[in-house]
């Protein structure tokens, strides 16, 4: 269902908002890899999936999304998982890291509503990519945020960074690199913007 989606997604984005990708060739063709995109609205995901394709990305998402039955499950057909970001468990660190280790894209969306959850969000992205010791690619985002605004045929764009490598044994540098991360990404999103 995912691919199916996601090529239907591609055509209509296309007619829409007409996505451009800039860097798409910093991304590695196979071998998993963590993606932390700014977020600001639901286009923002489809504009991400579809720049990636062929290749699928698991997004991570918070569990209130999944409470509706039809909701929840069509959020899994397209490769989302649940988190509970007020009470993260075990499977915030283990199901990224068994799909990381299949070779898989797993996608964090590091800008959460509030700043600590900004914070977190970024460790915790750099925590995943850490403990698989894959490397974290950074992308950010502009164009229309809202069906409503995708309908005004609003142009948009994505740009990805390249490839953050973090040493296996930097947990004392994990400061050091969410701070990177932020940085990378808020000049990607200057760019992207201007």
């Amino acid at each position: 269902m995912y691919t199916f989606v996601g090529y239907l997604a591609k055509g209509i984005l296309a007619f829409f908002t007409r996505p451009k990708v800039v860097n798409r060739g910093v991304l590695p063709k196979e071998g998993g890899f963590v993606l932390a995109c700014t977020h600001t609205g639901w286009v923002d995901v489809l504009v991400l999936g579809t720049a990636v394709l062929p290749r699928q990305i698991h997004y991570m998402a918070k569990k209130q999304l999944f409470a509706r039955r039809f909701g929840g499950w069509f959020l899994k057909k397209l490769n989302a998982f649940p988190v509970d970001r007020d009470a993260p468990g075990p499977s915030v660190l283990k199901i990224p890291h068994r799909l990381l280790s299949k070779g898989e894209i797993v996608g964090i969306f590091p800008s959460g509503t509030r700043v600590k959850e900004q914070a977190e969000l970024k460790q915790g992205a750099i925590t995943i990519a850490m403990r698989s010791k894959v490397p974290i690619i950074p992308a950010a985002y502009s164009g229309p945020n809202t069906f409503k605004e995708l309908f005004s045929f609003k142009g948009s764009s994505i740009i990805f960074g390249e490839p953050i490598e973090i040493p296996s044994a930097a947990r004392e540098d994990r400061e050091h690199y969410t701070q990177l991360l932020e940085e990378k990404l808020q000049s990607l999103q200057q760019r992207i913007s201007s």
